[in-house]
């Protein structure tokens, strides 16, 4: 009772940390917004500068709703796949998603060099960057769920994941060699990853596959748990080992594949958080986990944010960069002050 308590006292700070987190992003940019204007546009009451409202909810709103889905989701997603794998290397890109989205967007954007122009990427916008990319991620599940039905050794499967990565960034290197500079500059934009991109419907796609996401890992508690031990010991609990295989994949192609699709590849996070949280609160419990990667990943991605869009400054850092050189260190602190790896 006592340590449910704890933890209570654990999500209260993380949520509070969070909504704090999340003000502060919208305050901050290239124009200045003052706390309470921040809050009156947020609450619908009109402000004395009618355009820090536009800025809020056109701009700024999104981008902070886009990072706290973007952190949750492939934290989570990190999370399924270290427990599945029984692999603290493991992240959310492992099976090549990630692979598969970058390379349906290097056909189309790099593509168009090697089919002599029968298409024009002028006449393409967000909308479709982000069909093709769907297509990519998409194309590249459907490969690992039919080789997870045939392969019942999780490891054979998480190589099988690599070499699909592998191979998808393969087309990518000889895509990128024959296309033309600018084309190529468009695409490494992308890669850079954006969270300032997204549309409110665009938004809502990402929300309702990250809604979805959470809801399978959820029911999937009990697995991932069993998991931690070994399949035999999940076996002997009457768990479906394929069942549960697929509805943990299925999750992390649904969490990874729509952020990566919308926002880029955006690395570090699914890696180092299930990590950082673990340290916090002392765990493997998934039902703490869960809801703790959720928050700390939301976190994390609103401080880069924060951080990369250089408040006061038309500048905007690539949030790949910046995640990884404020992510890293902390990770690397909280191992070695730990001195071992709890998992």
């Amino acid at each position: 009772m006592l340590k449910q308590t704890t933890y209570s006292y654990h999500f209260i700070a993380l949520l509070m940390v969070l909504l704090l987190c999340f003000i502060i992003n919208i305050c901050l940019g290239s124009v200045n917004i003052s706390f309470v204007d921040t809050l009156k546009a947020l609450f619908g009451i009109a402000t004395k500068d009618s355009s820090n409202y536009y800025i809020i909810w056109e701009y700024r709103l999104p981008k902070a709703i886009t990072a706290i889905l973007v952190g949750g989701g492939l934290s989570l997603s990190g999370l399924l796949m270290q427990t599945l794998f029984r692999n603290p290397l493991a992240g959310p890109y492992v099976l090549g998603i990630s692979s598969g989205a970058s390379l349906g967007a290097a056909l189309l954007i790099m593509g168009t060099s090697l089919f002599s122009g029968a298409f024009n990427f002028s006449t393409f916008n967000d909308i479709t960057l982000a069909i093709a990319s769907s297509l990519g991620s998409f194309l590249v599940l459907s490969l690992v769920l039919v080789v997870a039905a045939k392969v019942k050794d999780t490891m054979a499967l998480l190589i099988i994941g690599l070499m699909f990565g592998s191979i998808t960034a393969a087309f990518v290197s000889v895509l990128s060699y024959f296309s033309k500079a600018e084309k190529l500059q468009q695409y490494i934009f992308w890669s850079f990853g954006s969270l300032g991109n997204l549309s409110w419907v665009q938004l809502l796609i990402v929300a309702l596959c990250t809604i979805i996401g959470i809801f399978l890992s959820i029911i999937s508690i009990k697995p991932l748990n069993a998991f931690l031990l070994g399949e035999n010991y999940a076996k002997s609990l009457g768990i479906g080992l394929q069942k549960s295989r697929y509805t943990i994949i299925v999750a992390t192609g649904l969490l990874a594949g729509s952020i990566t699709a919308f926002a880029g590849p955006i690395a570090f996070v699914g890696l180092a958080v299930p990590h950082i949280t673990k340290q916090l609160l002392h765990t493997t419990d998934h039902k703490i986990q869960i809801p703790a990667v959720l928050c700390c990943g939301a976190i994390l991605m609103l401080v880069c944010d924060t951080i990369a869009q250089l408040p006061g400054s038309v500048s905007v850092l690539p949030i790949n960069a910046i995640t990884s050189i404020l992510g890293a260190p902390v990770v690397i602190w909280l191992l070695v002050r730990k001195r071992k790896m709890i998992f």
